[in-house]
């Protein structure tokens, strides 16, 4: 995946909810503020 921006619009993905159920970031475009945020281990 490439590095995307700062202030650039974040690209569409799906992933499956807590249920397995397929979850679609653009479901909440308008809707809701969200903070992605990707941990990293430590090893």
């Amino acid at each position: 995946m490439s590095k995307i921006a700062i202030n650039t619009q974040a690209p569409d993905f799906t992933l499956p909810n807590f249920k397995g159920e397929p979850f679609r970031f653009s479901d909440l475009k308008g809707k809701y503020n969200v903070l992605l945020v990707f941990n990293r281990t430590f090893t």
